[in-house]
């Protein structure tokens, strides 16, 4: 019994060590993951803008004209329905640019929606 007591001690040695550097590589995923999804975006947007001389509606716009297979994931919010979208500068029509509509901050304390 003393045994099974001290190897059960052990394992939760082991997995208070092993838990948080767990859920920070994980955040840190997350976040590798948004910057590389925000990245695909805006190409897209700068492309789509580039042959058609003007801004998409909508995302749904990128995919149907095949600058995108399918609109991302916002991987922080886990769907594709909660990106910030804005205008072009001097627009008010079209996409310009897109954000992240995840509450919370980054690492370095920037918000998510102004990466």
């Amino acid at each position: 019994m003393i045994e099974l007591l001290v190897v059960l001690a052990a394992i939760a040695l082991l997995l208070g060590i092993v838990a948080p550097r767990y859920v920070s590589h994980v955040d840190r995923a997350r976040e590798a993951a948004l910057r590389s999804n925000l990245a695909a975006l805006r190409d897209a947007i700068d492309k789509f803008h580039a042959d058609r001389d003007s801004y998409p509606d909508k995302l749904a716009d990128l995919v149907e004209a095949r600058y995108l297979r399918a609109v991302p994931v916002d991987p922080v919010t886990e769907r594709d329905d909660t990106w910030r979208l804005s205008p072009p500068r001097g627009q008010a029509k079209g996409i310009g640019d897109v954000r992240s509509g995840a509450a919370g901050a980054g690492p370095d304390g920037r918000p998510y929606a102004d990466w």
